[in-house]
C-alpha cells in the first residue's frame, strides 16, 4: 500500500473563502477517483508554531493507484483551480505502509 502525504502553506492573500472552497472540493476526490482507498485532509490545529497550514493524506493499493490519482483530470482540475491560486509552498512524500 502507498500513502501520499502533502503539506501546504498558504499565501498571506489566501482568503477563508478560498480555503473553504478547497476543503469542499477535496471531499469530491474519493467518489471521483476509484483508486483512492483512504482520504483525510484538514487544516493544522495550531498545537505547534511554524507548522504548515493544511495537510492531505491519501492511501492507494500500489504506485499505479497513486499515479492514477495524480494524473486524474478531476484531481488536476482541483489543483489548478483551488490549490495553485493560494499555495505559497508545498511538500509531499509517498511511502509504503
Amino acid at each position: 500500500m502507498i500513502r501520499h502525504v502533502v503539506l501546504f502553506t498558504w499565501t498571506p492573500e489566501a482568503t477563508e473563502e478560498q480555503k473553504q472552497a478547497l476543503h469542499a472540493e477535496l471531499a469530491k476526490m474519493p467518489p471521483a477517483i476509484e483508486a483512492i482507498r483512504a482520504y483525510r485532509y484538514g487544516p493544522d490545529v495550531g498545537i505547534n508554531p511554524a507548522n504548515c497550514d493544511y495537510a492531505v493524506a491519501a492511501d492507494f493499493d500500489d504506485a499505479a493507484g497513486y499515479v492514477t490519482y495524480r494524473d486524474h483530470p478531476a484531481h488536476r482540475a482541483m489543483v489548478e483551480r483551488y490549490v495553485s491560486p493560494i499555495v505559497a509552498s508545498r511538500a509531499a512524500i509517498q511511502f509504503e505502509i
